[in-house]
């Protein structure tokens, strides 16, 4: 039984489901897992806490959240670096900093299109909240990027079982996240790619709103242009997926109870192994 902890430090989006995607129905036999959650923060004092999950005893460790760079989710790393470890987080994505990762011996996954939130009182409460990150978090499963992660962790387990670790080492693109979809209109695709552009856009928006605005008004206007912007990837995410739905082409790929990956694509088919 393989056994994988998951350390939460903050949210994004993809923080939502990390975990879930490795046992959708959760009927797989060959794994664990443990998930410690801090809720929204990501101090160093959460790192500390974090330290809990190694009496568990995990074989990987992935540590999910934003800003990967900033002291909370460096200091939890320093903990791990005894056990295979993947960073999921929309940063950093300048290469010195990856190449930082890589020579720490940390594997990661950066998802540029898993924006920054408008996380400003002046804009944002709980409802704005959920609403973003239900908006986010259809982007990223309909363009791939939950099946980007779900496939390079499966992958990074099976590497350690095998005595060859091999940590994944990636910095999506909507290119590389839409082509995990296996879209068969390329109509489609051009919409989920569109997507992702739109969502990765959001960051630099929300980023204004967060950081450099004083004004109230251009705080508020700015948090909410964010907002609209990821609602609008949203709803191209929307328009894709059932463009793939009605020519019954839509790509899905249910783990087996070995944990084996399985596939299937007319919704009438058995799901079927993908050797």
């Amino acid at each position: 039984m393989f056994k994988i902890g998951f350390i939460k430090l903050g949210n994004v989006a993809s923080s939502l489901v990390a975990d879930l995607a490795l046992d959708e129905i959760a009927e797989r036999t060959d794994i664990e897992t443990k998930t410690l959650g801090f809720g929204a923060k990501m101090t160093t004092k959460e790192a500390e806490r974090s330290a809990e999950l190694k009496a568990w005893d995990p074989q990987m460790v992935v540590i999910v959240g934003p800003n990967a760079a900033t002291p909370g989710p460096t200091a939890a790393r320093e903990l791990y670096k005894d056990v295979p470890t993947v960073v999921i987080s929309d940063g950093p994505a300048k290469k010195d900093a990856r190449e930082a990762l890589e020579a720490g011996g940390f594997g990661y996954i950066i998802l540029p299109f898993d924006p920054l939130i408008g996380a400003k009182r002046e804009f944002l409460d709980p409802a704005e909240m959920a609403l973003f990150n239900a908006d986010g978090l259809k982007v990223l499963s309909v363009c791939g990027a939950v099946r980007l992660v779900q496939e390079e962790l499966d992958c990074a387990m099976t590497s350690i079982t095998a005595g060859d670790l091999d940590l994944p080492h990636i910095l999506a693109s909507p290119e590389i996240c839409t082509e995990r979809m296996d879209f068969q209109n390329p109509y489609a695709r051009a919409k989920a790619m569109a997507a992702l552009h739109l969502a990765q856009a959001t960051a630099g928006i929300n980023a204004q709103a967060c950081f450099r605005l004083k004004e109230l008004e251009r705080i508020a206007l700015a948090a909410a242009t964010g907002h609209e912007v990821m609602r609008a990837a949203a709803k191209l995410a929307d328009e894709a997926r059932e463009m793939e739905k009605a020519s019954d082409t839509v790509s899905r790929k249910p783990h087996a109870r070995s944990g084996a990956l399985l596939k299937k694509t007319g919704l009438l088919e058995k799901p079927s192994s993908q050797a």
